[in-house]
Order: C-alpha cells, then structure tokens, then sequence
C-alpha cells in the first residue's frame, strides 16, 4: 500500500495534547470506568436561550445560505461595539475578521504574514496549538519562559532579551490557558513600553477568556492600555467561553486593515464564511443580555476556590490562584522520582498524568504539552460534586507515591 504523502511541515506539528487527554478519557468512559475529565476547556453551562433561540430564529427565517467570507454585516457591526463598549477600542468593519473558531482567526494571521525565517514568540506556559500553528505556518516558533514566582506572567526583560530581528509576532493570552494568570494594566504597560522599542514586532492578543475573571480583576487589553500598539495588534476574541458556545465555532478579531484583508483573502480559499446560523447566534450573544456572565463566574470562582485549597492540602503539589480562566496549573516538582502503586517511577508530568488516569481515572494534561514542566493542567469547567471527587481522588494518588 502506497504511503500518504505527508508535508515536510505537517512533521513538525504535534497532535493536540488536551484533546488527546480527552479522547482518552472517553474511551475509559466507554469502557465502563468512572473516569473523571478534567482535560477539556469548554464550560459545562449550556448556551443561553436567548442565544438558541436567535437561532432557531435564524433557521425559520431561511438565513441558512453563504454569507460573506469573513462574517455578516450585522455580526461585524456587533463585534465593533463590543469593541468600544468593553475595550474602547474603535473598529470599522472592514478591519473585523469572523472565522469558524478562534484557532481560525490566529492561524489565518499567521498564513497571511508568516515567512520562513520569521520568528513568533510564545510565553510558556503557552496554549498547546501556538506553537504549532506557527510552524504549520512555515514560522519559527520561540519559548519565553516564566516563572510560578512571577505568577506565570512574562516579565519585561524576559521579553526584551526574546526579540530579534526575525521576530514577526508576539503572542500575548491573557487570561491565561493553561495558568489562568491575568496581566494588570500596569503590566502590560510594561510590556509595551518593550514593544514601542521594537517597532517590526505585531502582537496578537488572545482576549478569549476576557469575561472570565475574579476577585474584582479589572481586565484590560494590550491595545487598550498601549494605544500607541494599535496599529500592529490583532486583538483576538470568541463567544466560545463567556457564551458556553465552544460548538458553534465563531471566533473575531480586529485588527488593521491590511492585515484583515490578508486574512478574508486566506478564508477565500480555505474554509470561506463560518456557519451562517452560528453568525447569527453570536449577533445575539454579543449584543443581548450580558448579566448571566457574572453569575457564571460566581460559580466558577467557587469551584476555582475549592480546586487550590484541595490540591495545595495534595502531598506534593503547589498550585497559585490564578486570576481568571477556569483552569489551574499545580507544580509537581516535588513528586518527580517518586514510584507510583504500579511500580513505575514517576519520571515526568507526562508519566504523572498517565498513572493518574490509570489509577484514579483522573484526566489532567500533562506540563509538558503547554511547554512548562513539571506541573499539570487542571480545567474546574465541571461540577463542583465532580470536582470535589476529582481532587480526593488526586489527593490520593499523591500519598500513594513512595
């Protein structure tokens, strides 16, 4: 049998780790164990009626046809005062991109502007696909790491030192997947004073979990607190997360416009327009009711709350609080050598991740996949009841370790 001609650059890129880890754990579940999941990144609230119903709407009405490559007017006039209501940031619509998804629109920017050579910077921990999305996309992807001392949050001189003539992009994920971590204004003032230095670097920023934060966390973007970025960000947004609608794929961005056009001229030949019905869902989303957002986070500060006090009480384990998000990401340094019941030596988080799943029927992502190692992934995006169980059974496997 011939082989596939597989591409030189689809051999950099990895699968994806969190949807391994979920794949994984539905098998179990087939199979008939009580597995735990603790591996996917969408809420577990459903999507608003509201929301459902402008579609069901949408479908009666016969809005089930091609729309615009890159988004229908009425969403992108949405999306340019979501923009100003909640970032005062001022968008025409032709400098708006819709695409199936939030990957979309990040892997669409780097299709239209990578070069081989160009280099993307990415702090670590990093989202599991920034780094391959770049390399599909013919660039050089470069690891900046941070430290749990600092939060998990890039520092200005970590930065400084990363930049170099080569440097194309700098990806900025605040709240952070996996840490949760959350940039202060006078934080990302910081950063921008950097990138005012280097004029040739654009940023993309990914606001996806924007709506998702704690503690009177005020939220702010990098365009927002640096106007002076404007011109060379890609400010990058979904209804995934905030409006629990990880399924209809609709993520935006806004940006310059010559970058923007690059980007529809990409989805011309790719994917062409996201779902119509889905567009108009999001019309919805963005513009009705807001206020079950905060009722949301109230609970998922609760799990987030209940999540760290259980796992720092974990022999072994050290986890921060993270400022928004629905994940955690606890250090397991110190469980790294230890032997687990089955007699294997716990060498790595990847090892760790696996004898839990095979002893506990707990499924966590490893470090390793978001570049930061040793330490895990842990996404509170599910019952407090399940995760109650989840961390006593994580409790367990730690002092169970010799």
């Amino acid at each position: 049998m011939a082989k596939a001609p597989i591409s030189e650059n689809l051999k950099r890129v990895k699968p994806s780790a969190t949807l391994a880890v979920t794949q994984k754990a539905r098998e179990m579940k087939a199979q008939g164990v009580d597995v735990i999941g603790l591996g996917a990144g969408e809420p577990d609230f459903d999507t608003p009626e509201t929301i459902k119903h402008a579609a069901i709407r949408a479908i009666e009405a016969g809005k089930t046809k091609y729309t615009a490559v890159d988004g229908i007017p009425e969403l992108k006039a949405a999306i340019c005062a979501k923009f100003a209501r909640d970032n005062g940031l001022h968008y025409e619509p032709e400098q708006i991109n819709v695409s199936p998804g939030g990957k979309p629109v990040i892997f669409n920017a780097f299709l239209a502007t990578l070069n081989p050579g160009d280099e993307v910077l990415i702090p670590a921990p990093y989202w599991v696909s920034y780094p391959d999305m770049a390399a599909l996309c013919g660039g050089t992807p470069v690891i900046v790491n941070t430290r749990i001392e600092d939060g998990y949050k890039l520092t200005p001189q970590a930065l400084d030192e990363a930049i170099t003539a080569r440097t194309k992009w700098f990806i900025l994920n605040s709240p952070s997947n996996p840490t949760g971590a959350a940039y202060s204004r006078a934080e990302l003032e910081a950063l921008g004073a950097v990138l005012l230095k280097h004029p040739h670097v654009w940023v993309l920023s990914d606001d996806i979990y924007e709506h998702i934060t704690y503690d009177g966390f005020a939220f702010f973007t990098i365009a927002q607190a640096v106007p002076e970025l404007y011109a060379r960000t890609l400010t990058m947004n979904g209804v995934s997360k905030a409006y629990a609608m990880t399924g209809w794929r609709i993520g935006y961005g806004g940006g310059p416009r010559e970058l923007i056009a690059a980007m529809r001229k990409v989805m011309s030949q790719s994917t062409s327009n996201p779902a119509s019905v889905s567009q108009w869902a999001a019309v919805e989303a963005l513009n009705g009711p807001q206020d079950f957002i905060a009722e949301r986070n109230a609970v998922f500060r609760q799990r987030r709350d209940l999540v760290v006090s259980m796992l720092n009480q974990a022999d072994g384990l050290a986890c921060r609080t993270p400022e928004g998000a629905f994940y955690v990401y606890p250090d397991c340094a110190a469980l790294i050598g230890r032997t687990a019941p089955s007699g294997t030596v716990i060498e790595n988080d990847t090892v760790l991740a696996a004898e839990l799943l095979e002893d506990q029927a707990v499924a966590v992502v490893p470090g390793a996949a978001f570049g930061a190692s040793p330490a895990f992934r842990v996404s509170y995006a599910t019952s407090t009841e399940l995760l109650q169980k989840a961390c006593e059974r994580i409790q367990a496997f730690c002092a169970s370790l010799r």
